[in-house]
């Protein structure tokens, strides 16, 4: 299982579309455990870009703040979970919480 975290200044970012990088984060799913985490340079912001992007660095949850309507809807085309209204933790915190259960989540603070 691998998610994909949107980051800004080592923190989740609040605007998927507009981040720095992405952290990967391999997760052993029997032990719901982070095996590896690795930080890639995000590609130039683009409408659509993203989901496929992310679908072939095998992203299988992409939790974010704030995701616009359309970015979420390729990721349910690319079988990828969207979790959103996580808020400024970094990202193996944000993980675990997911993975724990207890990942507190806002609204989606983008709005389109």
């Amino acid at each position: 299982m691998r998610y994909a975290i949107p980051v800004t200044n080592g923190r989740v970012a609040a605007h998927f579309g507009h981040c720095e990088q992405f952290a990967l984060i391999d997760v052993d799913p029997s032990a719901r455990d982070i095996v590896g985490t690795e930080f890639v340079q995000a590609p130039a912001h683009e409408p659509g870009l993203l989901p496929a992007w992310l679908a072939e660095q095998g992203a299988s949850i992409v939790i974010a703040g704030g995701m616009g309507s359309r970015a979420q809807a390729l990721f349910a085309q690319n079988r990828i979970e969207v979790v959103v209204g996580a808020e400024g933790d970094e990202p193996e915190q944000i993980v675990r919480s997911h993975l724990a259960g207890i990942l507190a989540t806002g609204q989606n603070i983008c709005d389109h």
